[in-house]
């Protein structure tokens, strides 16, 4: 098994038991890199560093109520550095009040055994 998929399995294990959080703390290096499809004045869409990462979740949690997460992977390939893992969310956002399903995949690059950098898509349309 490669590091990678060993560091993934680990991350769909920790996110379907509801400690996501704990994730981040385990698995992410000090200088983590975050890329989501898109960004606010609140949250950019580019984030450096593992306080600005825990902070970044923290904000996420306070303005959502997640009502169920199913994380699906990791799926692997040829890069031995390299992983994904599929989310589908079931959240209310509190500004809204809105409840709403969604799908991403994050897009994730290990170096020196942690997850240096996450990239998120959306399912779009």
């Amino acid at each position: 098994m490669s590091e990678a998929q060993r560091i993934g399995t680990r991350l769909v294990e920790l996110c379907n038991s509801g400690a996501s959080e704990q994730a981040v703390d385990e698995l992410y290096s000090d200088r983590i890199v975050s890329i989501e499809g898109q960004g606010s004045d609140e949250m950019p869409a580019r984030m450096e560093g593992f306080a600005a990462i825990r902070k970044k979740g923290e904000w996420w949690f306070a303005n959502h109520e997640v009502h169920a997460m199913k994380a699906s992977g990791p799926f692997c390939g040829h890069r031995d550095d390299q992983f994904v893992v599929q989310f589908d969310i079931d959240i209310t956002p509190k500004a809204s009040g809105q409840r709403t399903r969604m799908s991403e995949v994050g897009i994730y690059t290990v170096k020196g055994g942690k997850v240096a950098q996450e990239e998120f898509l959306y399912l779009m349309g």
